[in-house]
């Protein structure tokens, strides 16, 4: 299995929680595919406003397995993809667009099955005029996404690991795992968090 996978089964919440509660994209989100867990290295598109030239840009730039980050200088409800363009994404291999502005035609998205999860949902359409950047930084819901960085998203939302810390994070997020299995089986046993957690002292000893 590779990272990526790995990133993906683990999940947004676990990634977030064993990176030191860092990397959470801080925004709601619509996940048009339901069920869908992706996780792969961003590639940052920064759209002029209310404009998606750069999406359809992007298209020629994406390299399968990649995460395409949408976003502009104030994210806004304005569709930057519609059905036609998530086609050409699902063509050239992207795994997942995460859209800091709308999406339309959900219907069609969801049929077509690319993981798609956006911060809005509106048929108000883009202009194609402004330039804007593909693979230089961006941040989205608070958080700088770098190119290369892992996205890793599901039903809960959004989290990004940098590059650098990939591995680490993802040592961290296994370990996490492992302790959740184990304090499970006690759950299951009948214990308490009240207790497994020192919380009882905390309520029961305060006084």
């Amino acid at each position: 299995m590779s990272l990526y996978q790995q990133l993906a089964r683990l999940g947004s919440a676990t990634v977030y929680e064993a990176a030191g509660q860092q990397g959470l994209v801080d925004i709601p989100l619509h996940q048009v595919v339901a069920g869908s867990r992706v996780a792969g290295p961003a590639r940052p598109v920064l759209c002029g406003q209310g404009d998606n030239l750069m999406v359809h840009a992007a298209m020629a730039a994406v390299t399968p397995g990649d995460v395409l980050v949408l976003t502009m200088p104030d994210p806004a409800p304005v569709a930057l993809v519609g059905d036609l363009l998530a086609t050409q994404a699902l063509a050239h291999g992207a795994a997942a667009l995460l859209v800091d502005g709308a999406v339309r035609d959900i219907e069609e998205l969801a049929e077509l099955g690319l993981p798609i999860w956006a911060h809005f949902v509106s048929i108000r359409g883009a202009t194609k005029v402004i330039p804007g950047t593909i693979d230089e930084p961006v941040t989205v819901g608070g958080q700088r996404i770098e190119a290369g960085d892992a996205v890793v998203l599901d039903a809960d939302g959004a989290a990004v690991v940098p590059r650098a810390r990939l591995d680490d994070v993802l040592a961290a997020s296994l370990a996490r795992e492992e302790s959740e299995r184990v304090k499970r089986e006690l759950l299951r046993a009948g214990e308490l968090t009240y207790d497994l957690h020192g919380l009882r002292e905390r309520v029961e000893g305060a006084g």
